[in-house]
């Protein structure tokens, strides 16, 4: 690796969540972790992650800064970014209102689709136009790029979106369209369509132009200021984001395509649990990410991550490799409300960190999960977040106890319950929704619980849906930040061919992949890699002809250079997919390849893990009366410090294990213990 990539043994992620902003510094020697959390207040983020930052490494210039965020995404689900124009094909201007005609929730009688971010008004037609294979069809007509941008740009546009058709096949009319626009307003933020993804489709094409136009702005912005301020602080190397397919990017490529970030902060977790599970030896996991505001759930089947290459954020479809990451609006700060028609719900409204839940005595006044928990003595309202909050517990039972009126329940304890059962169900149901609607059982499988909240709910999860093991990593609640520290570079580049597949489409095909191979390699070069530092994997999307979607198969290094030996083999081997994932195919059936996928990871050092050594039981620090259902009663429950307890000592349950940033309940019927690498283990 190129010296003047600046990679340093120590390394520093922060993840920016929607309660707080987490933080990790990794010595890449030793595996030590220091662990520090900031309230997370949008509207002065960058002063809270260079406080939060300045409390953890009062020097910056000898570590690596990797960074996930949520500024994106957050933008895009609350409806905040910029005025954008669209610049379209003649005749295609309402592609974002007709979307695909269909109705994703077809029970749902109410159901409407998102209204587009760019009024009609605003998306205007140019002429010219591209065939399916890239042929000129009609010259693009300047004049008419020229005309509709000066209109875009007097209605106040910020941003202008730029999506032609069939611009995955020639890009050479939004090449010049966006030459133009450059060269006249040279500070206009663009997006281009083939700058962003090179697939088919038009109303998704278009819809994640779009997004990348309404985030660009603010995102950029964002990026600018807090580059700006770490340089000021003495941070000499290059800042790199998460991106939301698993691996870190150059800050100043990512500001440019914001749309690649939107799960970020999800994905560093995920990418740390496959990490953590090779350690361990375990290769199925469901990743339970456990936050103030949402849980984010995601699948390692076999020791490979569930990718997908399309999304839907807020209801707008999305194109691009993503880590398959489900949300569910569960969380620390989940508040339970009266619906109209006298029923609990909890849920999806959050108090956040601002003004909190009640018991943070930041002028929060419904009841939450987190005062449910503080009011069953859950929680230490004395030592939260390292004696940083002081909990108060009469706010906490207020809130509850007027909740309780409302339903006419009489028991602070049964209402507090009845929170934290409805939170526990709408998790299960979650999982369930990512692995039973696959065909997938969840009993063959480890639940990976991390995040601030994960310690709380993640025995009675598991027990409800069969789990016999949990797994609590090291610093559980800044995981997700620890797992942006372990990642890698990676770059994703595809192409559409869409044709027969047959030897003559293999032997096109494996030219194709090293062209994609390449443009990966000259991103990578940029930050000091070398072809022998990338690691390149090949995918091709495929389909029986007639089919009209396709599936993702990995195509083996091997292969290639031997077009007959590429064609049977990767014939054999949809087929097979084919036949596991629907139960049919038939082997000699004609098939078509439409896109190409290459990714090329540039590999970074991976820190050590701890190491936990065994030794002589420790007591516990105290006693807590804890409610627990499975008593249906408050019991003396024994306090143990985690970061005392020795590899291998077997703690049974009921107890509580307690680390400044979070909280572990092990129940009735339940054990724990430390591993070597320091990972608690929850076992029925």
């Amino acid at each position: 690796m190129n010296s003047e990539a600046g990679f340093s043994h120590n390394r520093i992620a922060i993840d920016v969540g929607g309660t707080f902003v987490d933080y990790v510094r990794v010595d890449g020697a030793t595996g030590e972790i220091a662990v520090e959390k900031q309230l997370s207040t949008p509207e002065r983020i960058v002063d809270e992650v260079l406080t939060g930052l300045s409390r953890l490494s009062p020097s910056l210039s000898d570590v690596n800064i990797f960074h996930g965020t949520t500024v994106a995404l957050n933008t895009i689900v609350q409806e905040r970014g910029v005025k954008v124009g669209l610049l379209t094909t003649e005749g295609f201007r309402d592609v974002l209102e007709i979307g695909r005609g269909g109705r994703p929730e077809i029970y749902n009688p109410h159901y409407r689709e998102p209204v587009p971010l760019v009024p009609r008004f605003l998306r205007r037609e140019v002429r010219g136009r591209m065939d399916g294979a890239g042929k000129e069809v009609t010259p693009l007509s300047i004049e008419d790029v020229d005309r509709e941008c000066d209109l875009l740009l007097a209605e106040g546009c910020e941003a202008i979106a730029i999506c032609f058709l069939h611009s995955f096949s020639n890009n050479a009319h939004e090449n010049a369209a966006a030459h133009r626009i450059r060269q006249r307003y040279p500070d206009i933020v663009l997006s281009v369509s083939h700058e962003l993804v090179m697939e088919w489709r038009e109303f998704e094409r278009t819809s994640t132009t779009v997004l990348n136009a309404y985030v660009q702005p603010s995102f950029r912005r964002y990026v600018n200021a807090l580059s700006d301020r770490l340089r000021g602080e003495g941070y000499v190397r290059p800042l790199a984001l998460m991106q939301s397919n698993g691996g870190v990017s150059a800050a100043s490529r990512a500001a440019d395509r914001p749309i690649t970030t939107l799960e970020s902060g999800p994905a560093g977790g995920v990418i740390g649990a496959s990490v953590l599970a090779a350690e361990i030896g375990i290769k199925n996991v469901i990743c339970s990410d456990v936050g103030g505001t949402t849980v984010d759930l995601a699948l390692i089947e076999d020791g490979a991550l569930v990718e997908r290459n399309h999304a839907r954020i807020a209801g707008r479809p999305v194109l691009g490799p993503t880590i398959d990451i489900q949300s569910a609006a569960v969380g620390g700060g989940t508040i339970g409300w009266v619906d109209e028609r006298g029923a609990l719900r909890v849920g999806p409204l959050s108090a956040g960190s601002s003004p909190g839940p009640a018991c943070f005595g930041l002028g929060g006044t419904q009841p939450t999960v987190t005062d449910s928990h503080l009011v069953l003595g859950t929680l230490d309202p004395e030592r939260f977040l390292g004696s940083r909050i002081r909990l108060d517990i009469n706010a906490a039972a207020r809130a509850i106890d007027g909740l309780a009126a409302q339903l006419a329940i009489t028991s602070r304890e049964e209402m507090a319950l009845g929170i934290l059962r409805i939170a526990e169900t709408n998790m299960v149901n979650a999982i369930r929704g990512i692995t039973v609607k696959r065909g997938v059982d969840p009993r063959d499988f480890v639940l990976l619980s991390y995040g601030g909240g994960g310690g709380y709910f993640a025995t009675a999860v598991a027990e409800e849906l069969g789990i016999r093991m949990v797994v609590s990593p090291n610093a559980a609640a800044a995981f997700s930040a620890w797992g942006i520290a372990t990642s890698d570079y990676r770059e994703d580049s595809t192409r559409m061919i869409v044709r027969r597949f047959d030897p003559a489409a293999a032997a096109l095909m494996g030219a194709c992949f090293a062209e994609l191979a390449e443009e990966n390699l000259r991103q990578l070069e940029e930050h000091g890699f070398g072809p022998a530092d990338i690691a390149v994997s090949l995918r091709v999307d495929m389909r029986f002809v007639g089919q009209e979607y396709t599936i993702t198969i990995p195509v083996d290094q091997e292969w290639i250079g031997d077009p007959a030996l590429l064609f049977e083999a990767l014939s054999q081997r949809f087929v097979a997919t084919h036949l596991r994932l629907f139960g049919h195919g038939e082997q000699g059936a004609p098939l078509e390849v439409v896109v190409l996928r290459v990714r090329s990871v540039g590999k970074v050092s991976k820190p050590a893990f701890p190491c936990v050594e065994k030794g002589e039981a420790v007591e516990p620090i105290a006693l807590r009366r804890t409610f627990f259902r499975a008593r249906g009663d408050y019991v003396d429950t024994p306090v143990f410090e985690r970061a005392r307890l020795p590899a291998g000592q077997k703690i049974e349950g009921p107890a509580i294990i307690e680390e400044w940033s979070t909280t572990t309940l092990v129940p009735p019927g339940w054990t724990g213990s430390i591993d070597r690498s320091g990972n608690l283990l929850l076992a029925r």
